[in-house]
């Protein structure tokens, strides 16, 4: 009798949402997953940053990969991890994205002056601030601004400025904070002059013009393979009331299909000017429904691997299984769906604005009881102490703690589990004022009604 032997597939930098995916298509019968990497955000594992270089990374693992003959590579993680993909299956001749595509939709600068040529409609205003960290900030800019860095991720460093003393105060670091920048951002400025030179350096801030906070933001999701572009669709952004800090994530978005479909436009002229033939991606923009003006933020080349859960739950689909499709060179179009198991979803983001009241993490009999109440909740909890807690205060202005994944029957039902989750972990729910209020109206007794609920679900 013949033993089948697994394949074995590499998947770097995963994380969070991708560890949980990882181990979901593995137990499924996909490939075997080699893993490497490191995790940015976890001490000590972090301290690899120190000495990190995409090109010996990607070496390593390609000799990896032909020792144990993988068969696709893949990463959703946005800093390092999709780039350092894509430089190990050209390494392989493995299906993958053309690095220099990684490079040109990562560096901001870039990718902005290839929308004012291709999607000038949909592009912000913007202009390279002409200064180096910490050097005076240059007379004659007008503001209010956005200002963030060419090369980040996870909106640090990026924030809305008023004047050129705020400016100023925002672009001066410490010695210490220097080393981090430039440990983040050196990687990939040293591809970027090898493989893209005409973009420039990415050690640079870039200003745009801001929008007003009450202006809705979108993020779509989807797919490139031979020529063929698709949407998954669109996930909304809820912000903190008077904030461009995230709330939460919803799907579906409710955004009229008009304006999806532009957005694929835009997303689809963007990508093939980069040269992203092959890939998931993740465009996010703002539209305004007064004026109808659709612009873009900007265009992830990955997998927003944070709302793969949340497509799952709501359209059946995995896109998770479909990043593994195209790594494997398969039609992404033949991945089979799931059956829904909720009629909306979110992916809750809880933050704390005030560094001396940071909600603890949940104790193991919070956990508990939320995994009691909530079967199909799913929770992440991301303590910060010391130096990395006041960055996190310094670069974004709060700080984020933890995310909960939820699912509901309708919306004002997924605000009330939402509301319900949040009081038995001990965190402030990521609602607003109206909807704390609304949700008290339907519910005065929430953990009650959570357990309730959480029954039901388990019978049913």
């Amino acid at each position: 009798m013949s033993t089948r032997v697994r394949a074995r597939a590499g998947w770097l930098f995963a994380h969070d949402w991708d560890a949980q995916a990882l181990a979901r298509l593995q137990a499924a019968g996909g490939p075997s997953f080699d893993r490497a990497g490191f995790d940015l955000f976890a001490f000590p594992s972090n301290v690899r940053l120190a000495w990190y270089d995409h090109s010996r990374f990607a070496a390593r693992q390609a000799a990896r990969g032909r020792r144990l003959g993988w068969c696709a590579v893949l990463s959703h993680q946005e800093h390092f991890g999709a780039l350092a993909a894509a430089l190990v299956a050209e390494r392989l001749g493995l299906p993958g994205t053309a690095p220099e595509a990684i490079l040109a939709a990562q560096h901001k600068l870039h990718a902005r002056r290839v929308l004012a040529r291709v999607a000038p409609e949909s592009n912000l205003g913007f202009a390279e601030l002409q200064a180096d960290y910490g050097d005076d900030i240059p007379a004659g800019l007008a503001y209010p601004a956005f200002v963030k860095p060419v090369k980040a991720a996870f909106s640090v460093l990026a924030r809305a400025v008023g004047s050129r003393q705020e400016l100023q105060a925002h672009t001066r670091f410490s010695a210490r904070e220097r080393w981090v920048i430039h440990h983040l951002v050196d990687p990939f400025d040293r591809l970027c002059r090898e493989r893209l030179p005409e973009a420039g350096s990415a050690h640079r801030m870039l200003l745009e013009e801001p929008l007003p906070a009450e202006v809705p933001q979108f993020n779509l999701d989807g797919w490139v393979a031979g020529g063929r572009i698709e949407a998954l669709g669109v996930v909304r952004a809820v912000m903190y009331p008077g904030t461009r800090a995230f709330m939460r994530w919803e799907l579906p978005a409710r955004l009229p299909p008009a304006v999806g479909a532009r957005a694929l436009d835009v997303a689809r002229r963007f990508l093939e000017a980069i040269g992203f033939r092959h890939g998931l991606f993740n465009l996010e923009f703002f539209h305004d429904p007064v004026s109808d003006r659709l612009s873009v933020i900007e265009c992830n080349p990955r997998l927003a691997s944070q709302f793969g859960d949340l497509y799952r739950r709501v359209t059946g689909v995995d896109p998770h299984a479909i990043g593994l499709a195209l790594a494997l060179g398969q039609d992404p179009a033949a991945v089979p769906r799931t059956e829904p198991t909720a009629a909306v979803a979110a992916s809750l983001v809880y933050r704390a604005f005030d560094p001396q009241r940071v909600p603890a993490p949940p104790t193991s009999a919070q956990r508990a009881a939320f995994a009691r109440a909530c079967p199909d909740g799913w929770v992440l909890s991301l303590p910060k102490y010391g130096d990395a807690l006041a960055r996190d205060f310094k670069w974004t202005g709060n700080h984020h703690h933890g995310f909960v994944h939820l699912g509901a029957g309708s919306h004002s039902q997924l605000l009330e589990r939402a509301a319900q989750a949040s009081a038995l972990l001990g965190w402030p729910a990521p609602l607003s004022a109206q909807e704390s209020e609304a949700v008290r109206a339907q519910a005065p007794d929430p953990a009650q009604a959570l357990r309730h609920a959480g029954a039901a679900r388990q019978a049913a």
